[in-house]
């Protein structure tokens, strides 16, 4: 039976109260972070209205915080009246309920950890669905894998796909649903790799090897994958089909396929094949292609500096699979041989948006122009195509005819667009402000459905509605933080709170997440159902249309329907091992929960630690760093470093050394190799040497070490940031520095890096430091076609005062970046009103120190 909450407050008579209950309090399980949006939703079956609702202290029975319950929203599915009640504005860390009229809600708690954990606690699913060696059972199974159809070599010919992961309760292997859960692995370790630990070997055993499991699990995926696309020419898109429906088992070796164990492998012909009576509707290779592209070339930037090898195998696997994709549009369906159902995909140019972004990263993290092949103007075409994913803001769609459910490839294309280095080019930033406006487009359709109801439900209940939602919520979350717009986070933390309990049933949709939470207890799985063994983690199917679940064959309740009261003419939940519609968790829809999940932690300790930020006291003698990096010397000193940077343009270098000379004032000056390797800047540069002004290294090529958005996504590898690093200091040398007077010192090419790349310079015996924020003297680059993003040098100027009569310590131990040279489309030169600013500073009576000087005497 279900386990229902169990609460100090209950009585002997509670399953009577349960039985008269006519409202209630659907709250998410896991709880919600101190400045997270947090909305509850009460709902009736009753016509009343709600006047105001509190917040109780678990411990204490205290209210804390009590509030009007805003506007009635109406009926919903099995309810007549429904309110959000919103408490949002309360962060006080604790246990609590919330009341209103006669309903409670579960115990819940408001904590920056809430969700701490919950992404590695998913990981436990997908290694569960492992075959080949299984590490839950500790047994092998699927080990004979498999024989081939419709591929260019004989039928039957053996090839070795063992591995993998079974697809959901049935032992299938897709890979286009492999394909799309390795990337959202990736990419979970790509973009939060301090949410996972390491618990687990390699093979999914206990065991630490060095490395998060979270990738050890993508490994897993990835390696199946390279089995599936052996040759150049040679992808397969399937393993066994819907034979292995015939019944329930612990996997082991299947017999019912016509070749003793083997099972059949669907080679990716981009034709129609079998589907039951009749024929699939496949028309090319594009759509796994494209999945097997975009799988291989971010894992071959992940491994870039954990295993070269595998990194050089993988980018050259995804551009074969690439050019496979541009010479086969279309899509591969799967095949079925008793049945009509099977994954009906109708779309393949968001795979190819997607394959083409990573592409172009990959040739740009070789060094090689970015835009070789013209891949990344590619993957606009195929943006164009399919603005929105077709299902957003539909009623309902055949069953994953539209997948991925989230276009991964808008996300990618907009964070590669976002980058500094394309920030002047007009034609790019305009395509950014195109895919925004897809991405942007596809929520509001979403939302002019969900925003007439409680719970703020637009996903459409078909099958997999769980998929649909925690994609769906992604992409919410991803919208926030590539543009800074916060208008869907209520709409998005919906999402994510319908999944763990603020849904018509009150159950969360994960098996045992929360732990001591109404979760799934008998879904559709062999594993439970035969063994009584826990599948934690496991996302399942979710709600479907009463009408759909009407319709399908072979459906019949098991056992007395826990949840009958909440079921209604629009939509059905049951937690029966016989319904396989609703009940039955699937490998893709986790490991996209499992990106999520790790998202929405991040987000709560960055919030946590932004706030303690803010709190606490300053030591002025101490310098202030960020992510590692000095930004500012002692706060107790009127000590200002002026620092000059350049790479491209050196325009500015005679005035700049001229105010310097004439004001005797000594600066420290960071530029390029490429920089000081040009022969129009060298007489210049050495007149700076000889004047003996601070010579350091800006980077050689002026690489991006880190993602913008993603500050902890590192885009360089050890190897190259380091070369790179090496040769910017031989270029000093060979200008005629002495190796004494060139400094340690080093600014970091865009003034951007994150902790691994600080950790890689320090270890480098490199002292790595930035401008103060908030000066804005950097933005002296700017020019006007940039739109908000430019300065004039008379509102820099203006804001270096305003921060020298405002700040605590005014400019005391600030780092003053001024760049030696500009886009010539800025007329309005910092560097020309550069002895104006000396002389303020000089009457305000700051000592202008060189770098070196200004940190070590701290």
């Amino acid at each position: 039976m279900k386990r229902y909450f169990v609460f100090l407050f209950c009585t002997i008579c509670c399953f009577q109260i349960y039985a008269q209950q006519t409202s209630w309090i659907r709250i998410n399980q896991l709880g919600y972070p101190t400045r997270a949006v947090k909305v509850a939703v009460w709902c009736s079956k009753e016509k009343t209205k709600l006047y105001s609702f509190e917040l109780v202290d678990a411990a204490s029975q205290t209210t804390v915080f009590k509030e009007t319950a805003g506007e009635a929203l109406g009926a919903y599915g099995p309810f007549t009246e429904t309110y959000r009640l919103n408490f949002s504005s309360f962060h006080k860390k604790g246990t609590y309920f919330l009341r209103a009229g006669n309903a409670r809600s579960p115990v819940f708690v408001i904590d920056d950890d809430a969700y701490s954990g919950a992404a590695d606690f998913c990981l436990r699913y997908m290694r569960q669905q492992r075959s080949g060696f299984n590490p839950y059972l500790k047994d092998s199974c699927h080990t004979h894998d498999g024989y081939t159809l419709y591929g260019p070599m004989p039928d039957s010919t053996h090839i070795d796909a063992t591995g993998g992961w079974h697809d959901a309760s049935d032992y299938l292997q897709y890979t286009t649903t492999s394909a799309n859960a390795t990337y959202h692995l990736l990419s979970a370790y790509r973009d939060f790799p301090g949410v996972f630990g390491d618990e687990k070997a390699a093979n999914g055993l206990d065991g630490k090897n060095g490395i998060k499991d979270v990738l050890d699990e993508a490994k897993w995926g990835l390696d199946w994958l390279l089995k599936m696309n052996p040759r150049k020419d040679w992808m397969f898109n399937q393993l066994g089909d819907d034979r292995d429906h015939m019944g329930m088992r612990i996997p082991k070796e299947d017999n019912f396929y016509g070749r003793g164990f083997e099972r059949p492998v669907y080679f990716v012909s981009g034709k129609p094949q079998q589907r039951g009576k009749f024929m699939n509707a496949s028309t090319g290779a594009a759509s796994t292609a494209a999945k097997f592209s975009s799988a291989f070339a971010l894992a071959s930037s992940v491994y870039q500096n954990i295993d070269k090898k595998f990194s050089d195998q993988l980018a050259v696997k995804a551009e074969d699979a690439w050019m496979v994709g541009l010479s086969s549009p279309g899509v591969s369906q799967t095949a079925s041989v008793r049945s009509p159902y099977i994954y009906a995909e109708d779309n393949w140019v968001d795979d190819m948006e997607l394959a083409g972004v990573n592409i172009h990263q990959l040739y740009a993290g070789k060094g090689t122009p970015g835009n070789k092949n013209n891949v990344l103007a590619a993957a606009f075409r195929f943006a164009k195509q399919e603005p929105t994913t077709p299902w957003l803001g539909a009623d309902t769609a055949k069953h994953y005819q539209w997948y991925p459910f989230v276009n991964l490839g808008h996300y990618e294309l907009i964070k590669e667009l976002s980058k500094k280095e394309y920030s002047g080019n007009t034609m790019l930033r305009s395509q950014k402000d195109t895919i925004v406006s897809f991405f942007k487009k596809g929520i509001e359709l979403v939302w002019n459905k969900a925003s007439k109801n409680a719970f703020l439900r637009g996903v459409p209940f078909i099958w997999c509605s769980n998929n649909l939602t925690a994609s769906f919520a992604t992409q919410c979350y991803w919208y926030k933080q590539l543009t800074g717009d916060k208008k869907f986070e209520e709409f998005e933390q919906a999402n994510f709170d319908w999944l763990f309990g603020c849904n018509p049933w009150g159950t969360s949709m994960v098996y045992g997440l929360p732990a001591n939470g109404d979760t799934p207890v008998d879904p559709h799985s062999a594993f439970t159902h035969m063994k009584n063994y826990p599948i934690d983690g496991g996302l399942v199917d979710g709600p479907v249309y009463t009408s759909i679940y009407k319709g399908l064959i072979g459906i019949t309740l098991k056992d007395p329907d826990e949840y009958a009261e909440f079921q209604s003419d629009l939509v059905v939940y049951h937690d029966d091992y016989g319904d396989y519609s609703t009940n039955e968790p699937t490998m893709d829809g986790t490991a996209s929960l499992i990106y999520l999940l790790a998202a929405k932690e991040a987000e709560a300790k960055s919030a946590r630690a932004a706030a303690l930020n803010n709190r606490m006291p300053r030591n002025t003698t101490a310098p202030q760093l960020s992510e590692q990096v000095l930004i500012r010397g002692d706060q107790g000193r009127k000590q200002i470093a002026l620092v000059f940077t350049g790479d491209e343009f050196g325009d500015g270098l005679q005035t700049i050394a001229g105010t310097l000379e004439k004001e005797k004032v000594k600066g420290s000056f960071f530029f390029t190799g490429r920089f000081y390797r040009n022969r129009s800047f060298r007489k210049d540069i050495k007149k700076l040497y000889a004047q003996r002004h601070l010579m350091g290294s800006h980077s050689d090529q002026h690489l991006l070490y880190a993602d913008w958005k993603k500050r902890d996504s590192t885009l360089v590898s050890k190897d190259s940031l380091l070369t790179d690093l090496a040769n910017s200091r031989q270029a000093i040398l060979d200008l005629g520095v002495k190796k004494g007077d060139m400094t340690n010192y080093f600014i970091p090419p865009y003034e951007w890096w994150n902790k691994e790349t600080a950790g890689w310079l320090s270890e480098s015996h490199m002292r790595v430091f930035s401008f103060t924020p908030g000066t804005t003297s950097n933005a002296d680059y700017t020019y006007p076609e940039l739109g908000k993003s430019y300065r004039t040098s008379e509102e820099i100027i203006a804001n270096i005062k305003k921060f020298n009569e405002t700040q605590p310590n005014g400019l005391n131990g600030v780092v003053l970046l001024v760049h030696a040279g500009t886009d010539p489309r800025r007329k309005d030169k910092l560097y020309n009103r550069l002895g104006e600013l000396i002389v303020y500073l000089k009457e305000q009576g700051y000592e202008f120190k060189k770098v070196n000087d200004m940190f070590q005497e701290q």
